[in-house]
């Protein structure tokens, strides 16, 4: 099947346009069940009345896990804030009003439990000796939290502006979890190239609901742990490894 020129490439699938829309084929290496697990999780945000791509089919393409699902025709809004800075507190305020709509909703039963998304994504990564490994693993089950619909990778870039409205995109990472972690997972990114944006963020997600920077940050330590499970380069590592002293050291 030719479908021609992709349109971007991730760590785990290849996305292409093809007759208006959007076909994400998934990487051999991945689990068989990944394009199914990771449907379902977009299905349960669109269903939960979101402004999320609709998928229409789970198959498989050459050979190859597929996802076939709407295409959403429209700039992300961090392409839009980077060519228009001056505004860019007005488009992190419409990012956070489109993240507060995604927090309010329980998702208790039907996603991943974040905790359990956590634990192994600390357990996988190299950096963390036994002890670290311990002692964010137990910092991880004191923490006690209402299971809420947590995006797990929320930033400017996966969000997709047409006409008044704003899609979400990319929902791999959600799960069923605590609003705060998912609050300094988006930090967190931010943080990692601008520190301007990442604080701005901060402040006017706090501003525009009840809580503070220090209830966000007890996050902080758990977060990069996981965050190290990731493909980041040395440097990133050696800024997550400090995080996880500071707000956690060892005993």
């Amino acid at each position: 099947m030719d479908l021609g020129k992709p349109i971007a490439k991730g760590n785990t699938a290849i996305i292409y346009l093809w007759e208006n829309k959007i076909i994400k084929i998934f990487n051999d290496y991945l689990p068989k069940s990944e394009s199914l697990y990771e449907a379902n999780k977009q299905k349960f945000a669109y269903s939960c009345g979101l402004f999320v791509p609709e998928i229409f089919d789970v198959t498989q393409i050459d050979g190859k896990q597929a996802i076939i699902m709407e295409y959403i025709k429209g700039s992300t809004i961090g392409d839009i804030l980077f060519k228009n800075r001056q505004e860019a507190e007005y488009y992190m305020k419409l990012s956070i009003e489109i993240q507060q709509k995604i927090h309010i909703i329980t998702a208790d039963g039907p996603l991943e439990p974040m905790a359990g998304k956590l634990r192994r994504q600390i357990d996988l990564a190299p950096e963390l000796d036994e002890r670290h490994k311990s002692t964010l693993i137990h910092k991880l089950d004191s923490m006690a939290y209402e299971k809420r619909l947590c995006h797990g990778d929320f930033h400017l870039f996966n969000l997709i502006m047409l006409d008044n409205k704003v899609a979400i995109i990319d929902w791999v990472d959600s799960s069923a979890g605590d609003i705060r972690a998912d609050i300094y997972r988006t930090y967190l990114l931010y943080s990692q190239f601008s520190m301007e944006l990442a604080e701005m963020y901060l402040r006017l997600y706090c501003e525009k609901s009840d809580l503070s920077k220090e209830e966000i940050f007890q996050w902080a330590p758990i977060i990069a742990g996981a965050r190290l499970s990731e493909n980041v380069s040395s440097e990133e590592s050696e800024q997550l490894m400090d995080i996880i002293s500071y707000y956690c050291p060892l005993q």
